[in-house]
């Protein structure tokens, strides 16, 4: 069964909105984890927010490594309107997202990332649809913004990797334990 794999920047205080309001220095670490993170990803879940900020900015950039992969790879937009932004291999996503998330799991394939999203990252972590965390955790408090983490009950993680990068910013790898 194939892994829905969420990476997201953060806030040390867990701000998930806006991260280049707080995290200014990407560097050659965060880039390498980057690389490793979406080299098995063959499949990318948005929300519609994501989708329609990304589809101004992603085609026209060269910003590597993610500008060549979030350009070519499928991507499935979580969206109850038609989606009005021409970006290629994007779709919506027909019906129910979680059932929709379930069936594209038990396929065969890549990883299925969860990039940004703050809504739709909530609800698959809700549903137990989310596998392993990929945490870009910045030296900062935003203070301010929407949180990833606003959870109703106890998730277990177990922490599978942890490395901090020449900016300060700590890499953060956990996988998530199956409820019960």
């Amino acid at each position: 069964m194939r892994k829905v794999v969420l990476y997201t920047l953060l806030s040390l205080d867990g701000v998930a909105e806006s991260p280049e309001q707080f995290l200014f220095d990407f560097d050659e670490v965060m880039d390498e984890h980057l690389a490793r993170v979406i080299g098995s990803q063959d499949v990318v879940l948005l929300g519609r927010r994501m989708h329609d900020e990304w589809a101004k900015f992603w085609p026209s950039s060269d910003i590597e490594p993610f500008a060549g992969f979030i350009n070519s790879v499928q991507k499935y937009v979580a969206t109850s309107t038609p989606l009005t932004a021409d970006w290629t291999n994007t779709s919506p996503i027909d019906g129910d997202v979680l059932d929709f998330v379930r069936e594209l799991k038990a396929r065969s394939g890549g990883d299925i990332g969860v990039h940004g999203s703050i809504e739709l990252a909530q609800g698959l972590l809700a549903a137990d649809l989310i596998d392993e965390l990929e945490l870009v955790v910045g030296p900062c408090l935003a203070g301010r913004g929407r949180r990833l983490f606003v959870v109703d009950e106890l998730h277990s993680l177990e922490l599978v990797r942890s490395v901090q990068s020449p900016s300060g910013s700590v890499l953060l790898t956990y996988r998530v334990r199956p409820a019960g």
